[in-house]
């Protein structure tokens, strides 16, 4: 069986896109030539975490998703050229409306569709809320010409349904671009836990999941985050096929036999004992059900 291999790569960003566009290169040319056929850039590499505070000036980085998007060009150029997957994460702006997005580009540099994120943090540190509104197309998957791939944004990454809704769509790989690493507001060392959480999404799903992660401290007035990198690929039983250090330029492949693990999938019977008649409170705020 014919496989597909995932790359992934992380790097320290800096308050220069330009810079950050030659990085990205670099490391997307470096994983295509170890033989990646997909390959993930984390989320938001152009510019700085800004949304360490709350500026409006910082709402002039976002730009609108046409054909003359200076970043989206070139990645799509490098697609072409090099014959990958990009999903590429970029700050959106829609007439009046702000979204953290994703744009899916093929192997011969088309677009085939946008994700906007949906699930949008706000704490110490991470205060989204003011930039960006809910993502308002739904979970999304693209058939690309090296398999079925769905992707997440950073903080929907913790969402069990997320990955799920995914893989029911067809999803035979899940992606996570992210941005994460202290939390001033509790010191607690969350990069276990969000390795964990994925690592589940790969497990119950019975599919390669991948997150790619910034390094370096970034310092905006007061706030200071130190991001603890440590991008990853998972194997469909959640284990750790390859993995980045916490500080430190990094590409990662791995090779999966997408149909074979598809088989695999069908015969383990996750999919086929579901219960979703069952599932309603899902839907629900608090887990109840009406009275009857």
């Amino acid at each position: 069986m014919a496989k597909t291999t995932f790359g992934v790569v992380q790097f320290a960003c800096t308050d220069n896109v330009d810079h950050n566009l030659a990085t990205a290169t670099r490391l997307v040319r470096e994983a295509a030539g170890a033989g990646a056929q997909v390959v993930l850039v984390q989320e938001l590499f152009e510019d700085l975490y800004f949304c360490q505070e709350e500026k409006a000036e910082h709402f002039a980085k976002a730009r609108t998703l046409d054909q003359e998007h200076p970043t989206l060009k070139a990645m799509r150029a490098l697609a072409a050229e090099l014959g990958v997957v990009l999903p590429v994460s970029l700050f959106e702006r829609a007439n009046q409306a702000y979204y953290n997005s994703l744009v899916m580009v093929d192997a011969d540099g088309g677009v085939l569709g946008l994700y906007r994120k949906s699930h949008i943090p706000d704490g110490p540190g991470y205060e989204e809320k003011f930039y960006f509104r809910p993502g308002d197309t739904g979970f999304r998957v693209w058939p690309t010409r090296f398999g079925t791939i769905g992707v997440g944004i950073c903080w929907d990454q913790w969402f069990p349904e997320a990955a799920r809704s995914m893989a029911l769509m067809g999803a035979d790989a899940l992606l996570y671009p992210t941005a994460i690493g202290s939390e001033p507001a509790t010191g607690f060392d969350s990069m276990e836990h969000w390795r964990t959480v994925m690592r589940g999404h790969a497990g119950a799903n019975i599919m390669p999941v991948m997150a790619a992660n910034r390094i370096g401290v970034e310092r905006f007035g007061e706030s200071e985050l130190t991001f603890y990198g440590s991008s990853f690929i998972a194997g469909q039983h959640g284990e750790l096929v390859a993995e980045a250090g916490r500080s430190g330029e990094a590409v990662l492949t791995a090779s999966f036999d997408l149909e074979a693990i598809r088989a695999e999938r069908a015969a383990w019977g996750l999919f086929r004992d579901r219960r979703p008649e069952l599932y309603g409170r899902l839907s629900t705020g608090d887990g109840s059900l009406p009275l009857r």
